[in-house]
This record gives C-alpha cells, sequence and structure tokens, in this order.
C-alpha cells in the first residue's frame, strides 16, 4: 500500500505530455502502415507455403495413384492375354486334324462340336476353310454361319494372311448389330492346305459388368482392339460414357498376331481415402495457421508500435518515476522513523544507541522496531520486536505491541508478563501475522541483565574484544498462542560490556544457514575498537546482505562506568 499521493503535473510535465501525444498523432499513420505490411507478408508467405504443400502433396497422390493403376492395368492384361492359349489350343488341334485326314468334314465337326454348340460354347462359330479356294466360302461350318463370309474378298485376303503367319490370327467384326472377333489358324508348313477360323461374340452395346466380389469391381475399364483407344475399335468397356475419369493408365499388349489397349481408371483412391484428401487438409489448416500467425504477428507489431510511441518521452517518464519513487521511499522510511523512538535515554554509567535500515524492497514500511525505556533504579527496558510481513497492517500492528509493552512497563510489570499480556493482542488465525520480541531489563549499577524472549534471535553480549550470544529459554512467537507463558534469563555483565540485540534482517542471507549469519555477526563486532554508534553502524554496513527485502531494527546499549 502507499501512503504517497499524487502530486498535480507540473506545466514542464503537461507540456511534454502534449509534445508526446502531438508526436504520437504524427507517427500514426506511418505506424499503421508499417504495422500491417508485416502482417500481409506473413499472411502472403503462409498462403504461399500452404499452396506449394497442397500441390506437391496432389502431385504426389496422382503418381501414386498411376502407378498403382498401372500395377492393375498389368494385371488385367495378364488375364486377357492369358486367354490366348485357350483359343489357339482347340483352333490349332482342328487345323491339325484336317490336314491329317484331307479336310474330312465328319471328324472336323465331331472334334469342334463342344466348343460351338455346348453349354456354355467357347465360339459362336467355327468353321473350316481351304486355302485353295478361299473365295468359294468354308467347306464346313458348326454353329452359326461365320459373319467372316459376308464378305468374300475380306475373307479370302485374312485367311490367307493366316496361312503365312504361324500365330492365331485375329480380326474384329464389329459392326452392328452382331458384333464379333474372329480368330484363324492354319498348321504350318501343311501339304493339304487347310484353315481353322472361330468367331466369338461381343455383347451388342460393347457393355459388360465385372462380379462385385471381382479385384477389378472399383474400376472402370474400357478394351480396345489394336494399338490405340479408338472409339471404332473398343471390344468392352463398363462405362457409358467417355473418356474414362483422370487419373487413367492404358497399356498395350500382344494379341496373337494382333493387339489389346487395355484402359482403366479406378473410383476408388487405391492408396486410401486420407492420401486423397491430404491436400485439402494441408490446405485448410494452412490457411487457418496463415491467419493465425498474421493475427498474431498483428498483435505484436502493434504492442510494439505502443512500446515504440511510449518510448518517445522515455528520458522524462523515467527521471519521473526516479523522482516519484525516490519521494514514496522517503514518505515509507519517514513513516518509519516516525514509529520509532526520537531520542534513547541516557543514564549515568551507561550509553544507549540505535539504528534502522529499510531493506530493498522500496515504498512499504515494515514491522521491525526497537524501543528504550528508563524504569527507574538506575534501570532500563530495551526491546526489539519484528512483526511478520509489510505495509499498513504491519506497521499497524507494530505499533500496537510497541505501545502496550510502554504500557505495561509504566505498571512494573516484569518482561515475562508483559509479553504474556501482548500474546492476547495479537492472533495469526484471524490477521495472518506474528510477531517475534525480546525484552531485556538492564540493571545498570549491578551490572546485570535479564532477558526474556519471545522466538526472538539471542542477543549478542561483548565484552574484552569476545562476543558471546546470551542462551535463554525461547518462548512461542506473539500471536501463536493466547497467555504463553515467557522465562526469564539472568547473566552478568562485566564493565565496560556492550550488549547488542536486533531483528533477523542483519543476520539472514538466501543461500545460508542462520547458524553461519550469527557466527559472521560475532566476528564482525568482535573485529576492531569502535564507540557505540559507530558499531552499529558498522554491523548494518559490513554484514553481507545480499538482495534482502528484510529490514533491519539494531539497539545497543555500553557500560561506560
Amino acid at each position: 500500500m502507499s501512503f504517497v499521493e499524487s502530486a498535480p503535473a507540473s506545466p514542464a510535465g503537461r507540456s511534454a505530455t502534449a509534445e508526446v501525444q502531438r508526436s504520437e498523432t504524427e507517427l500514426r499513420p506511418a505506424a499503421v502502415r508499417s504495422s500491417a505490411r508485416l502482417p500481409v507478408t506473413t499472411l502472403v508467405i503462409g498462403l504461399a507455403v500452404t499452396l506449394a504443400l497442397a500441390l506437391v502433396s496432389h502431385s504426389q497422390y496422382t503418381r501414386n495413384e498411376k502407378r498403382l493403376l498401372k500395377l492393375r492395368v498389368r494385371d488385367a492384361g495378364a488375364l486377357v492375354t492369358a486367354s490366348v492359349p485357350s483359343v489357339e489350343t482347340p483352333l490349332a488341334s482342328a487345323a491339325e486334324l484336317a490336314d491329317a485326314t484331307n479336310g474330312n468334314i465328319a471328324k472336323f465337326k465331331a472334334l469342334v462340336a463342344p466348343l460351338a454348340t455346348g453349354a456354355p460354347r467357347q465360339f459362336a462359330s467355327i468353321s473350316l476353310w481351304k486355302l485353295s479356294a478361299l473365295n468359294a466360302g468354308p467347306v464346313a461350318v458348326v454353329g452359326s454361319p461365320p459373319k467372316l463370309a459376308a464378305s468374300p474378298s475380306a475373307a479370302a485376303t485374312f485367311l490367307a494372311r493366316t496361312a503365312r503367319t504361324p500365330v492365331l490370327n485375329v480380326t474384329g467384326l464389329l459392326g452392328a448389330p452382331d458384333p464379333r472377333l474372329g480368330y484363324a489358324y492354319a498348321t504350318p508348313g501343311a501339304a493339304s492346305g487347310y484353315v481353322v477360323y472361330a468367331e466369338s461374340p461381343l455383347p451388342a452395346s460393347r457393355r459388360s459388368k465385372l462380379q462385385s466380389n471381382s479385384a477389378f469391381a472399383n474400376l472402370d475399364y474400357a478394351i480396345y482392339l489394336g494399338p490405340g483407344q479408338r472409339p471404332s475399335q473398343l471390344l468392352v468397356t463398363n462405362l457409358s460414357r467417355f473418356p474414362l475419369p483422370s487419373p487413367a493408365v492404358a497399356e498395350t499388349l500382344g494379341f496373337g498376331d494382333n493387339a489389346l489397349t487395355v484402359a482403366m481408371s479406378s473410383r476408388v483412391p487405391l492408396a486410401g481415402s486420407l492420401p486423397q484428401r491430404l491436400p485439402w487438409i494441408i490446405a485448410v489448416l494452412g490457411v487457418l495457421l496463415s491467419i493465425a500467425a498474421a493475427v498474431m504477428t498483428l498483435r505484436l507489431t502493434q504492442r510494439r508500435r505502443d512500446a515504440e510511441l511510449l518510448a518517445g518521452d522515455l528520458e522524462v517518464t523515467a527521471s519521473e518515476n526516479r523522482r516519484l519513487y525516490a519521494e514514496q521511499r522517503g514518505i515509507a522510511q519517514t513513516l518509519q522513523h516516525a514509529l520509532l523512538p526520537e531520542a534513547l535515554p541516557q543514564i549515568p554509567g551507561m550509553e544507549a544507541s540505535a539504528h534502522y535500515a529499510a531493506g530493498e524492497r522500496g515504498v512499504d514500511i515494515g514491522g521491525d522496531w526497537y524501543d528504550v525505556l528508563e524504569l527507574g533504579d538506575s534501570r532500563l527496558l530495551l526491546v526489539v520486536g519484528d512483526v511478520s510481513g509489510r505495509g499498513l497492517r504491519a506497521a499497524t500492528t507494530m505499533a500496537s505491541l510497541r505501545y502496550a509493552i510502554r504500557a505495561y512497563a509504566a505498571q512494573n510489570d516484569p518482561p515475562e508478563q508483559i509479553l504474556t499480556k501482548i500474546s492476547h493482542l495479537v492472533d495469526v488465525v484471524d490477521s495472518g501475522q506474528l510477531a517475534t520480541v525480546m525484552c531485556a531489563v538492564v540493571d545498570v549499577d549491578a551490572h546485570l541483565i535479564t532477558v526474556t524472549s519471545a522466538g526472538h534471535l539471542p542477543p549478542l553480549l561483548i565484552s574484552g574484544g569476545q562476543g558471546r550470544y546470551v542462551e535463554t529459554e525461547i518462548g512461542v512467537p506473539i500471536g501463536v498462542e493466547r497467555g504463553s507463558s515467557y522465562t526469564s534469563t539472568t547473566i552478568s555483565a562485566p564493565a565496560g560490556a556492550t550488549f547488542v540485540a536486533y531483528t533477523d534482517g542483519l543476520v539472514e542471507l538466501r543461500g545460508e544457514t542462520l547458524d553461519q549469519g550469527l557466527a559472521r555477526l560475532r566476528e564482525v563486532a568482535t573485529r576492531g575498537d569502535h564507540d557505540l554508534p559507530e558499531l552499529l553502524r558498522t554491523l548494518v554496513s559490513e554484514m553481507p546482505r545480499g538482495s534482502s527485502e528484510d529490514d533491519t531494527a539494531i539497539v545497543g546499549v555500553r557500560w561506560t562506568s
């Protein structure tokens, strides 16, 4: 809590404030443009990176799909080319039979009848042709009449070429309404010269469906006769509209003396749904992250702009802050000293002195205090106390304890009764505060010291260049238990002895034990020969307090006789 009210601004301060406001007004348009440029740049870069990543992901997905689809096309092509032997073998057998029997029609029909008339039949028509009389038509037919026979010149040309080619010859009879695929085979080097010709029917609409459990059920396909994908050479497909959906892959395979072109595309992602959706996921997340980065950059640049505008009058502001800090610290120290005794009693044969040092926290007053009271009969009551915490509450508690001790001392109460009575004034449960207090009755003439402690650190007795801590029974701190009882310890003091009491701010140092601090205090106190006020100042200045935020109160008495 601060005890300093803000002073009205001086004319110079108002002038400086007005100048800062004018400078801020002049700089605001440029600052706004500057603060907007970086967020826009961040957004553009983020979107560009997002687009690049999305395109790379899509390209990778497309390449993988084409690679997997090409493997499926090859599998399908292998199945198609594997059917060549099933066509060529029965035709070759029939051709060899015809050559061996010199064209025996009965034996020929008996051999091929199951292929063209059985159920299911492999061919719609099988016929036997004599190479020397191709224009005369077939010499034997099993099944339906061959469609090739409707064009004698075309038939003669195709079958004559078959005699010169020692492989299965394939031709397409794809005209409506009865499209067929023709196969011809002639035994190489046969003397009699016969050729066997067969035709397989094709769907009139070229439409064919794969079974749902087929390995190619999720694929769209089209098979063409010959190289290329000419609509006039389409054999079968499962599509009603062309072209095949992208991505599509086609491959041309050998089929007898001809070729088949197999084209396929997939209705489902072959690599899975995640690679297909990944470009969109990257795009959405990238846009969101780019916007978030731009917004964050905008906020940071705005804060930087505000800081730069506020820093325009930094020197004046810092000077004003230092002045206010010094003023508040001075007021806090003034209040602190106002709660301490202005002067200490001086009686014959005894010198008393005290010193107070504020901690480094700054503007809050603390709860450390000291007091020296004259009791009469050459006796003094020396009191040192420390209330936990800082601020107004600690100062109020400290003041109430100090004046209560003065009141009880005026009633001639001994120290142990004084501490018992003030234990009713503070309750750590109610206020969250407690206090350590040490009372010492000094009998100047008898050279006796009676010490009573409520949780306080032991006082130091210095004599003849040696120092020792007064060992006494330490009671509970004030505020822990109401009506606590305390015990006093009386020691004798040699002539010229010095008795010093202090608060914990003098000996406590972060990172070391209390015993180390007490040992260092004894070593500093017995080093050299100082008068009493100088000794107390030396103890405060030479004890390493580090970055201690605690106040220090120290009081001492010295026999002068």
